[in-house]
């Protein structure tokens, strides 16, 4: 390789490596400022200022602002599962991975700034009209109940106990979101346990 052709793809690597701290920057302040003050009421310059990416370079990473709300949502969702499932591989009864859910659950309500659930707020907000959100939103909750799903059968219990505990879970998101309590993961858990126990097999209970 020529110098000059060297000189091009460093140049070339440096500008990929610039976008992708640019987009970095543009996704912690929109995640700062979509879940704690609502979508709606952030625009792009709000974006701009809180992530100091100039618009042109927040426009060439997402040329519409819905699209950012989109990489937005994509980024919570892997890092929302897998702390989830840190936390549940912590147990090793199957019974007991199925309650550590709500125990994480409970910890996650008491985070400081705990706002609900960012996709039931962003489906609240922008379902009605953006497919992009709606198809982030149905992603997220179809993995999580699916999650919810591989424990059940682990533990070697009736499939329909998966959407039990996944109403269950989603009600303690909504009501914890109104109240800011932890109390909503606390009465979720209880009741499934309850609903574990009753499921089991005469000789497991």
């Amino acid at each position: 390789m020529n110098s000059t052709a060297a000189r091009e793809q460093a140049l070339a690597v440096a500008r990929e490596q610039a976008l992708a701290v640019a987009r970095e920057q543009a996704l912690d302040a929109a995640e700062d400022l979509f879940y704690g003050r609502g979508i709606q009421t952030v625009g792009m310059d709000d974006i701009r200022g809180a992530s100091g990416v100039s618009l042109k370079r927040l426009y060439q990473l997402f040329p519409a602002k819905e699209q950012l709300v989109e990489a937005y949502l994509e980024r919570r969702d892997i890092r929302w599962r897998q702390r989830l499932a840190d936390h549940v591989d912590q147990c090793e009864e199957p019974e007991e991975r199925i309650a550590a859910v709500f125990e994480w659950l409970r910890h996650w309500f008491a985070e400081p700034g705990f706002r609900g659930c960012a996709w039931i707020n962003s489906y609240g907000e922008l379902g009605a009209t953006s497919p992009r959100v709606t198809a982030q939103v149905r992603a997220h909750k179809k993995a999580f109940k699916e999650y919810l799903g591989g424990l059940v059968a682990d533990a070697g219990l009736p499939a329909l106990l998966t959407d039990q505990l996944y109403l269950l879970a989603e009600g303690a998101m909504v009501t914890a979101g109104i109240t800011r309590s932890t109390e909503p993961a606390e009465q979720a858990g209880e009741a499934a346990r309850l609903l574990v126990k009753a499921a089991l097999p005469p000789a497991r209970r």
